[in-house]
């Protein structure tokens, strides 16, 4: 995997960094809006139940922040998201990012053993002959994201991450700077996806 720290670094040239870290935010704060707007979904501590939402606990705040807020200016689509950022401000948005990113991870298990064997060789070496790099390359060897640009993805719902995967395939969803995640999902099959997303679900 020569090419990975070459390639992160050019991916992280093409990204804005989201200026969170001179006003960070408080986790204490956002509880409330946790109870009241965030639990139902992803669980009080950030661990979801659903395979469908996502697992938020021990995600990069600056990345949480930047979802959030391209939630609620549209530039991220979903059914569900924007109405819930729609009366959010800036500050709930940071506090919910500190909130979230403080809590524990709980670890889970890949469901299917020999297709999270196939997932592995992608995530650490990318899909040769095809133009898909390492997935490690950007999201780290195990799986904990790059502040503001890359996101968490171990321990990350197999479902969700394969339902992601496809929504940038098909273009359902744009929010990657210089169609990064796009392009790459274009390259990759049906199988390709299936594979990383039950190896992700079981790293740790």
């Amino acid at each position: 995997m020569k090419f990975a720290l070459p390639l992160a670094a050019a991916l992280l040239a093409a990204y804005p960094i989201v200026s969170f870290a001179a006003t960070p935010g408080n986790a204490k704060a956002a509880e409330p809006i946790v109870a009241q707007v965030c639990a139902a979904c992803h669980g009080t501590d950030g661990n979801s139940v659903a395979a469908a939402n996502p697992n938020l606990a021990g995600m990069n705040a600056e990345y949480l922040y930047k979802q959030l807020s391209e939630f609620k200016a549209g530039t991220r689509k979903g059914t569900v998201m924007p109405a819930m950022v729609a009366s959010l401000s800036d500050a709930d948005m940071k506090n919910l990012a500190a909130h979230f990113s403080v809590q524990k991870p709980k670890p889970a298990t890949a469901q299917d053993q020999a297709l999270a064997l196939a997932g592995q060789k992608i995530f650490r070496g990318g899909v040769q002959g095809t133009g898909v790099p390492a997935c490690a390359s950007c999201h780290g060897a195990q799986g904990q994201g790059i502040p503001a640009q890359f996101p968490r993805l171990a321990g990350q719902h197999s479902d969700y991450v394969y339902g992601q995967l496809n929504a940038f395939r098909v273009g359902e969803r744009d929010n990657d700077a210089a169609r990064m995640m796009r392009t790459i999902a274009e390259k990759m099959t049906d199988a390709d996806m299936k594979a990383v997303s039950a190896y992700i679900q079981g790293l740790r």
